[in-house]
């Protein structure tokens, strides 16, 4: 039996989650996916999210390389900090998680370009986590300011990504299947090429699906607001008492000449960790890729399942993936996966053999929105120990959202700036016999 008490936890760890993130690139997983330019016709390109300026990229390398650079046009939106360099594809910058000015522009402009295409046309649509927030357009009598002042409001009260994106479908005029009304309406055909962010890959969840039909009802969003204790604005209540403002369902005629596919998903991510961790003996515990839940408790409960396997004298890997929430108390800095980590910190309580890794695969864990925030923390057995020498209460610092301030001081932040990806989180705790 191998004898693994000798790794390096930090390097393996972080060597796991480059790989995770090295699996999704766009380069690698999209191109197979690319269609053949049309006869008679063009390729109109319409993108956003974290990832869509590198899928952006990928595809004009694809076409260019095949002699089609003359088929494609279009233009991507991706978050401030997150720009390619394209030859041919305009690509614009907005702001995530609270959409901006430019995030609006690029959405009207987005909704102008598809509007202009020819029954001989393939519109494609290149899309990621973050093009809910990225593509704004508010229906009418709804102002960017009111959407962002719902937004903050649905983060604070740490709402999870479906909930915030079945209200933003029912306020906008390109989610929820509104982007296929407008590009197929010519009869021209429309093509969703998506990496993965939200659990159970759905698609009506990812970028809040603006090619596919919308489950989710009015009365859903009214009841999401009134169930966090939300006061939107007086035109947003309107809004969602409007019956104009539903969306297009299953059947609709806008979705005959629409097909989706997911070209990278969470799953496979944790599953190139796990290819790693096997080559070196270790057993692979996958706890699931889509686990949603406030941070914190899914973390004390991920320490228990780690302390357990310990005291049984195993060696294992054990990964999660998902989308977890905060639901934001204090005046601290952080974000999801920090919080995950400095919970865990806590719940382990020093134990030896015990080390883990929190990352968003984006690049970006809660932060102020630049390109440079914190991706995720790193726990180590001595956390505790070397916070106690510091004069840090990892208690009090967690009742305070303040992770980030956390492990800041002990220099245990993950940051790799943008991956030009995003198939959500990764989180990896490593137990050695």
């Amino acid at each position: 039996m191998p004898d693994h008490r000798h790794i390096d936890p930090r390097a393996f760890l972080t060597d796991l989650f480059e790989r995770a993130i090295a699996s999704a690139q766009p380069a690698i997983c999209l191109p197979p996916h690319l269609p053949a330019p049309p006869a008679g016709g063009r390729i109109l390109i319409l993108g956003a999210g974290k990832a869509a300026a590198a899928m952006a990229e990928a595809t004009e390398t694809h076409y260019f390389a095949n002699g089609d650079e003359a088929a494609i046009c279009g233009m991507v939106t991706t978050r401030h900090g997150y720009a390619r360099p394209t030859r041919k594809l305009e690509v614009r910058e907005a702001g995530h998680p609270v959409p901006d000015q430019p995030g609006l522009d690029a959405a009207e402009a987005t909704l102008s370009l598809a509007s202009t295409v020819d029954p001989d046309d393939i519109v494609l649509v290149l899309l990621s986590g973050g093009a809910s927030a990225l593509w704004t357009a508010p229906c009418s009598g709804i102002t960017l300011a009111e959407q962002q002042d719902l937004t903050r409001q649905l983060l604070k009260a740490g709402a999870r990504i479906d909930e915030m994106n079945c209200i933003r479908k029912h306020l906008s005029r390109i989610k929820g299947g509104r982007l296929a009304e407008v590009a197929t309406r010519s009869g021209a055909r429309l093509i969703t090429l998506a990496i993965s962010d939200a659990p159970h890959d759905d698609p009506a969840t990812i970028g809040s699906g603006p090619t596919v039909p919308d489950p989710t009802t009015l009365q859903d969003a009214r009841d999401i607001v009134a169930r966090y204790g939300i006061e939107p604005p007086a035109a947003i209540t309107a809004a969602l008492l409007d019956a104009a403002n539903e969306t297009p369902k299953s059947g609709a005629p806008a979705f005959d000449r629409c097909t989706y596919r997911i070209v990278a998903a969470p799953s496979a991510a944790l599953e190139a960790a796990a290819a790693r961790a096997r080559q070196d003996g270790i057993d692979v515990e996958i706890l699931g890729d889509s686990i949603e839940g406030e941070a914190s408790t899914v973390a004390r409960q991920h320490a228990e399942i780690a302390k357990a396997a310990k005291s049984e004298g195993r060696t294992v890997l054990i990964l999660s993936g998902g989308e977890l929430t905060v639901t934001i108390r204090g005046q601290g800095r952080g974000g999801p996966n920090q919080e995950y980590a400095l919970a865990l910190a806590v719940a382990l309580e020093g134990e030896p053999g015990i080390s883990a890794l929190a990352g968003d695969t984006d690049g970006t864990d809660g932060g102020t929105g630049a390109a440079d925030d914190p991706a995720g923390a790193f726990v180590a057995t001595n956390s505790l120990a070397r916070a106690a020498a510091s004069n840090l209460n990892p208690a009090m610092m967690l009742a305070d959202n303040d992770s980030t301030t956390y492990f800041e001081r002990l220099g245990d932040l993950v940051c790799t700036g943008p991956t030009q990806t995003n198939v959500n989180d990764f989180r990896a705790i490593l137990v050695t016999a």
